[in-house]
């Protein structure tokens, strides 16, 4: 790789303060320790405090094509098909996104692979000697907007062809948003994050929008967009291409296959995909319009073969063991539909979450499901208690003789292996810790 632009490799990006302590003599592991320690919140909205550390830093990705990807869903599989596309076309692609699973440099892809740690090491003593030469006080960042940064600074050093950008949160004020791209991809809109995107779809719409530019390039894989989308669309006059409008599918009554149409090309019987649906129709949509699609055969190939860690993906088959990240009433819902690919006697799912999700709501979908249940406790100030999932459950019309709780995911996840018989599925779901926690037990 190529590392011309990370500096500062081999002093102290602060002077003063050489010692062990200084963040420039730091691990990986301590660097990110570190970065938790430096904002008083997790989420400070706002742009103008990155926006002079990346000025400060000379940032700039305008030598690449430049994809924003937000949405409620569905962002890490639309990302992770528009990157498998455009490195079967022999293009250099960096993706940016978040969360992770089990290892921070997940958040990074460089042509497919993650980058050694001294990369983000380099890249963080970049960031961290900038926020403090900016004439004042060192300026604060949050754990993400310094990552997002460091990202960045690496993806500039790499000089790509193409840059794939995931919004952490809403659109509007996320720290990927300093960056202006070539195309804004949405993939859904739905009811996550009040506490900073508004409580109703119309106002987490205009936030997601936000990516958007003026007389730029978007696609909207939102297959019931609000109105408040439409209308950021036609202030920006951007040239928008809509799910159902520009672009639609069609699924084989089983499962098997499916079609896709867009503005100038097709296909059929395409194989179905190891990503949601809509995310792979988005994802080609976006190709279309940027003129980038590849050949049919390839297209196949890469629907076929594309995966993404946490999503629908076989952790073993004998058990048979599914996890997902599914956290929120749109994404179990989909959960639903897809579940009926798998013909199974019985599933025994594994489910933790956090407080602050629409705990009530996510599980309603499922709560009819020919399971039985291993709801556990998830630790931490965002931890929720396993009652917690056992009562929503119940009001959603679980039988209690079907629920058991636990301490911790690895209990329950240990307990369900050890209950599962030929012909059943156990599915994991609700949080991107519960899976985590249940990939390190297959490690």
């Amino acid at each position: 790789m190529n590392n011309e632009n990370n500096l500062n490799t081999g002093s102290a990006p602060h002077a003063e303060n050489a010692s062990a302590s200084s963040p420039s003599q730091k691990s990986l592991s301590q660097w990110l320790s570190y970065l938790e320690s430096i904002h008083p919140s997790a989420i400070d909205m706002g742009l103008d405090r990155v926006k002079e550390v990346a000025n400060a830093m000379a940032l700039s990705l305008s030598q690449s094509l430049v994809i924003t990807v937000a949405g409620t869903n569905g962002k890490g599989t639309t990302c992770r098909l528009l990157e498998q596309a455009m490195l079967s076309q022999g293009k250099s692609v960096a993706v940016y996104s978040s969360p992770h699973l089990t290892d921070y440099r997940e958040r990074v892809r460089y042509n497919g692979e993650l980058p050694p740690a001294d990369e983000f090491v380099n890249a963080f003593e970049f960031v961290e000697s900038a926020r403090k030469d900016t004439g004042g006080e060192p300026i604060t960042l949050t754990y993400f907007e310094f990552g997002t940064l460091a990202a960045m600074k690496m993806m500039q050093s790499w000089a790509v062809d193409v840059v794939i950008l995931e919004v952490g949160l809403g659109g509007r004020l996320d720290a990927t948003n300093i960056v202006d791209p070539d195309l804004a991809v949405i993939t859904t809109i739905d009811l996550d994050h009040q506490d900073w995107l508004g409580n109703t779809r119309e106002k987490i719409a205009r936030e997601k929008a936000g990516i958007m530019r003026k007389n730029g390039n978007a696609v909207v894989g939102e297959l019931f967009p609000p109105s408040s989308l439409y209308d950021v669309a036609n202030e920006l006059q951007a040239n928008v291409r809509w799910a159902t409008q520009d672009f639609e599918t069609v699924v084989a009554s089983d499962y098997s296959e499916w079609s896709w149409r867009g503005k100038s090309n097709s296909y059929t019987s395409l194989p179905y995909p190891k990503i949601p649906l809509q995310n792979a129709s988005t994802a080609l949509a976006a190709l279309e319009l940027l003129d980038l699609l590849p050949e049919e055969h390839v297209v196949r190939d890469i629907i076929e073969n594309t995966t993404m860690p946490g999503r629908q993906q076989t952790i073993s088959e004998s058990p048979l063991v599914v996890v997902d990240v599914a956290h929120n009433p749109q994404a179990t819902t989909a959960m639903q539909d897809w579940l009926n690919r798998y013909d199974v006697s019985q599933m025994r799912v594994v489910v933790g979450m956090l407080k602050d999700k629409s705990i009530a709501e996510t599980l309603a979908p499922l709560a009819t499901l020919n399971a039985k249940w291993y709801v556990a406790s998830t630790s931490g100030p965002r931890g929720c208690k396993a009652e917690v999932l056992e009562n929503a459950l119940v009001n959603a019309g679980t039988t209690i003789e079907n629920i058991d709780t636990f301490q911790d995911v690895t209990s329950a996840y240990q307990r369900a292996l050890a209950d599962y018989q030929t012909g059943e599925l156990i599915l994991v779901f609700g949080s991107f810790v519960t899976v985590a926690d249940v990939l390190a037990e297959q490690n």
